[in-house]
């Protein structure tokens, strides 16, 4: 199993063995490889894969490439999947169909990283259930789900066809944020995750919003505007 063809920006392409970690090993391959390296798993029971970055901003304000990472994953499982299926994302970068979990993206930066400092990479990776552990009794888990439960067929979708198209989504979404302007720059990413965004109770009725500084997720109801930080929420057991 290889993956479909792929812009020649990714480079190179590592395939790991069911039961390899690519967050941590494009962690490990970062430094050397640097930006474009693309780390994945071959499975048949699940979605895996992560991609070196090289940013230009400040670690603080190039936080929300996770963003990036899991509206990519959310638009690369509509590509393929039932039109009518929920597909949404909560806070920060949990995927979710029919209300239940099925993945999410991770992101992972240099040890002891200054936040003003422009990081030497990024690492940003996703992670997907295809099918069930052998064995999974129903009722068990009630808030997680797999892509198979939901539609997407064996014969529509493997992970390297979900892998390839994770990949060029966020080329895409990383491109547009890239370059200001009415159809692109930092709004657009926040434009792109917000419209997916879950609310959530302790949301209340609040206007949300990204902060372009820190990728902190802002709240603006009566008059008071409140920031829930993303390092936080990263910090918090997935």
């Amino acid at each position: 199993m290889d993956l479909p063809d792929l812009p020649t920006i990714f480079t190179p392409v590592v395939p790991l063995r069911e039961g390899g970690d690519a967050l941590s090993c494009a962690v490990a391959l970062a430094p050397v490889q640097g930006a474009g390296t693309l780390v994945w798993v071959r499975s048949l029971a699940r979605i895996e894969a992560a991609v070196v970055l090289e940013p230009e901003a400040p670690l603080a304000a190039a936080r929300p490439a996770l963003f990036a990472a899991a509206s990519a994953l959310a638009d690369a499982l509509g590509a393929y999947g039932p039109a009518e299926v929920p597909l949404t994302l909560r806070w920060p970068a949990t995927v979710r169909i029919n209300a239940a979990e099925v993945g999410r993206a991770r992101l992972a930066w240099p040890p002891g990283a200054a936040e003003n400092a422009v990081p030497e990479w990024l690492v940003v990776g996703i992670e997907a259930r295809l099918t069930f552990p052998e064995g999974w009794e129903p009722g068990h888990g009630l808030h997680q789900t797999a892509l198979r439960e939901e539609g997407w067929t064996e014969e529509e979708l493997s992970a390297a066809d979900l892998t390839a198209a994770w990949a060029r989504h966020l080329m895409a979404g990383l491109a547009e944020w890239q370059h200001p302007g009415p159809r692109g720059g930092f709004a657009r990413l926040a434009e792109r995750y917000l419209a997916r965004l879950e609310a959530e109770p302790w949301m209340g009725e609040a206007r949300r919003g990204l902060d372009p500084a820190t990728g902190a997720l802002v709240l603006e109801a009566d008059g008071s505007r409140t920031l829930h930080a993303l390092t936080e929420a990263l910090a918090q057991p997935a």
